[in-house]
Order: C-alpha cells, then sequence, then structure tokens
C-alpha cells in the first residue's frame, strides 16, 4: 500500500476518535464565548476533524507528485470524505448545532452524485471532481469546523458566521450537484 493510500486511512481512522469525543459527555470544562459555552471536547474534535480534512489535501497532492494514483485510492479518497463530512454532520444536528434538513439535503447530494459515479463506472466512463466540488468540499469543511467551534470567534460579537457559511455550504452543494447532473447526465442517458 503506498503512501496517499495510508494517508487516506488514516483519515477513515480518525473518524471513531472523532465521533467519540462528541458523543462521550467528557467533561474536560468550557470556555466561555459571547452568550454561548463552547465544551473543550468540541474544540479537541474540530481540531481532529480539521486535521482529518487535512489529509485529503495531502494524499491527493501527494498521489500527483510521484504519480502514485491507484484504484484503492480512487475508492479510499471519496469514501474517506464522505464519510468524515457525514459523520459530523450528523452529530453536528445531534448537538442541536445543525438543522437537520440542510444536513439531508447535503447527504443526499453526496449520495446522489455517488450513485452516478457507481452507474458511470460500471460503463467503464470515470467522472472527475469538478472545481465546483472542490469548493463544495471546502465550505462544508468550514461550516462545520465553525460549527464545532460555536461560532468562535464570532460568537463575540454575535456574528452567526458559522450559520451563514453552513447555508453557503448547502447552497454550493446543491448547486454543484446540479452541475454535476447536468454535465453528466448522457451517462445515464445512454447506459443500458
Amino acid at each position: 500500500m503506498n503512501i496517499p493510500n495510508k494517508i487516506t486511512l488514516s483519515r477513515i481512522f480518525l473518524i471513531p476518535l472523532f465521533i467519540l469525543l462528541l458523543s462521550i459527555p467528557f467533561n474536560w470544562g468550557e470556555w466561555n464565548i459571547g452568550e454561548t459555552t463552547l465544551p473543550i471536547s468540541h474544540f479537541v474534535a474540530a481540531l481532529v476533524f480539521a486535521f482529518a480534512a487535512s489529509t485529503d489535501w495531502l494524499d491527493g497532492y501527494y498521489a500527483r507528485k510521484y504519480n502514485l494514483i491507484t484504484n484503492l485510492g480512487k475508492f479510499l479518497d471519496p469514501l474517506a470524505d464522505k464519510l468524515l463530512v457525514s459523520a459530523a454532520l450528523i452529530l453536528l444536528v445531534e448537538l442541536e448545532l445543525a438543522a437537520a434538513w440542510i444536513v439531508i439535503l447535503i447527504i443526499s447530494r453526496e449520495f446522489a452524485v455517488t450513485g452516478m459515479r457507481l452507474v458511470a463506472a460500471g460503463e467503464g466512463i470515470v467522472l472527475a471532481a469538478s472545481n465546483m466540488g472542490k469548493i463544495k468540499t471546502v465550505t462544508q469543511i468550514l461550516a462545520i469546523i465553525l460549527l464545532l467551534l460555536h461560532n468562535y470567534p464570532f460568537a463575540f460579537i454575535g456574528f452567526p458566521f458559522a450559520t451563514i457559511v453552513l447555508y453557503l455550504a448547502m447552497i454550493v452543494t446543491v448547486l454543484s450537484g446540479c452541475d454535476y447532473f447536468i454535465k453528466n447526465w448522457h451517462v445515464m442517458r445512454d447506459t443500458k
């Protein structure tokens, strides 16, 4: 197994740690932020999530730079991304930090695009990620980190930046999904 695939696997292995940090009520204390409080366990979870999310860039960079792109990597990388983001979004709903309907829209888009990619793969067609898809990923990651940090540092001034970024992530996610289907509809149309 090459280094990019090991990096991708490390992202998958960080997901259970991330889930535990948000699921078990660790009593490590909390910080007061404006009108709200930030549990230290949420801060640690945000760090773990940010580190795990950064490995997405690292494994891709390393694989392209050293020409180490493999079928295993093509399978594991998007799987790791979707598992990490989905776990985070679902836990944010449980913690009442994100609206369930937004999370449902975001995760539904991911299922739909994955389904289209599977159909394409069955026909021997590889559908590459678009620039809009990359923007989608960045906005989702930023929204998740800001929500885990309870809108720090914007909570001090009462500005709901985390919520705004979550709505932006939802809009970009839906738009990128529509763009993806419009550009690749021929795959569905032309399949037997």
